[in-house]
């Protein structure tokens, strides 16, 4: 098979963590999505939006209501206990008693629709009192990844999770941030034009490349265009880019005034002979290589100013979570099964969660949600992060930055953070729609004996995007917004 010209291939934003090398140098062939096999569809239409009190604003608490999911037994007592300074001051805030959920471990997705239609929709709560704003206490063995993606539609969800090495929960990590985000509401309104902080791991690799390209650069030439029309006080700041170390995206991450920041780079994954440990994995996996200098990890950042009072949208592989199971685990091993990419899907198959290993929030954000100076919330992504998210199925040279431009508007505005990441999953849901007609319309066809109407190149496309923007999932309070003041 000729090589991907590549602009066409498939870009992986994966870096392997011994030689913190690209897992996919050249990325992947665009006709290797022809076969994706198709999406496991979720009972009663899971994945389509539910709007609660739809006639309220989204960021008015007393309309929408906050509540708390934590896990089953005396690990979710102690969690529930961590955060008791946020429940309080969730309670004060909304007029009314949090609602606090229980659930058991390992849920998959049927579990988690049934779960969501009949506890956390049922008939004999009002609708006034069913919280939209849900956050989700503890790790991905606890409370299950499959619960926070179906909540994700019909809800501003988040999730909180603060470990000691060993994976069990470090309790002073989740009292250090719900303290965090108390005192920094009680700081008032955020400001009029925050800092907007852009940065590119631009380390010469095809991803990062087009991740600047069709991401950054777009993304800030609209900020400085349109936004400062309206906002002429707004900073746009580029942060520059040094191969040997991270010094000037430290520098910036901790001089700005309650910023929302946008970064590409690459995750770490796997190391060509494994880790080491399950301590070693969870510690570094999803951790931001920059170049040649080290890595970003959470024991670096743990007790750094970063981004004080703000919000963080990272783009990289693994950079919120690695979760049981990637969605695309099936369609490599197809690919690797057939032979003909030069053993590249293996390689990405050997970064992939196996079976029977521990899912996990990333050590990175972790480490900044208990950081008294770090932000009160970070949207990464929990699986493979492809380029697939910001561009258009009918064309990858052609940028759809706007639905990650969104996000940061949404942000930017001072909305709460549950309501920014909903503006991407509409983005998803859009995508799931038109994949979904795809796969009725080949379905008809057949039935019918006509020609397939569908052109497999632009389904697999579609498909690819499909679960690179479903991955996408929001760390910390999803209630939590701007800090009026820099802590």
């Amino acid at each position: 098979m000729p090589e991907p010209e590549k602009d066409e291939a498939l870009q992986l934003l994966l870096a392997r963590a011994d030689d913190r090398r690209p897992v996919l140098e050249d990325g992947l062939p665009a006709d290797s999505t022809r076969d994706a096999p198709r999406p496991a569809p979720l009972p009663r239409r899971a994945e389509g939006m539910t709007l609660e009190r739809p006639d309220a604003s989204p960021n008015d608490l007393a309309s929408q209501r906050w509540g708390v999911i934590a896990p089953q037994g005396t690990k979710g007592d102690a969690l529930l206990r961590a955060i008791e300074p946020l429940l309080q001051h969730r309670e004060h805030e909304q007029g009314a008693p949090v609602l606090r959920y229980r659930v058991p471990p390992g849920m998959d997705a049927n579990a988690a629709v049934r779960w969501k239609e009949s506890v956390h929709r049922a008939e004999d709560v009002p609708e006034e009192e069913r919280p939209r704003y849900l956050l989700l206490l503890g790790d991905l063995p606890d409370v299950s990844i499959e619960l926070q993606h179906v909540l994700a539609h019909g809800a501003f969800v988040g999730r909180l999770h603060v470990g000691l090495p060993d994976g069990e929960p470090d309790l002073a990590g989740y009292t250090s941030y719900a303290e965090k985000v108390v005192a920094a509401e009680k700081w008032g309104a955020p400001p009029e034009a925050p800092d907007m902080l852009l940065y590119t791991a631009r380390d010469g690799t095809t991803a990062t490349t087009s991740g600047h390209q069709l991401l950054v650069e777009p993304c800030r030439q609209v900020m400085e265009t349109r936004w400062k029309q309206k906002r002429p006080a707004l900073k746009v700041q580029e942060v520059p880019y040094d191969y040997a170390d991270a010094d000037a995206l430290l520098e910036a991450a901790a001089g700005a005034r309650s910023a929302v920041m946008l970064t590409v780079a690459h995750g770490l994954g796997r190391p060509s002979k494994g880790w080491t440990s399950p301590e070693e994995q969870r510690a570094m996996q999803g951790a931001l290589t920059l170049g040649g200098g080290p890595p970003l990890t959470g024991a670096l950042l743990r007790d750094t100013p970063f981004l004080p009072g703000g919000m963080w949208f990272s783009v990289a592989c693994f950079g919120a979570a690695t979760p049981p199971d990637s969605a695309f685990h099936a369609w490599l091993a197809q690919l690797a099964a057939a032979g003909g990419f030069a053993g590249r899907p293996d390689s990405v198959l050997h970064s992939l969660p196996r079976a029977g290993e521990r899912p996990f929030v990333a050590a990175l954000p972790q480490a900044l949600l208990a950081n008294p100076r770090g932000p009160l919330g970070i949207i990464g992504h929990s699986d493979l992060a492809w380029t697939l998210g910001f561009l258009d199925t009918e064309d990858m040279t052609r940028s759809r930055a706007s639905r990650v431009l969104s996000v940061l508007q949404v942000l930017s505005n001072g909305s709460r953070a549950g309501v920014a990441l909903d503006s991407l999953m509409s983005a998803y849901r859009g995508v799931n729609d038109a994949l979904l007609a795809g796969y009725r319309a080949r379905q008809d066809a057949q039935v019918y004996g006509i020609p397939d109407p569908v052109d497999p190149k632009r389904l697999g496309y579609q498909w690819m995007q499909r679960n690179d923007l479903r991955g996408y999932v929001l760390l910390g309070d999803p209630a939590a917004r701007l800090s009026g003041q820099q802590l």
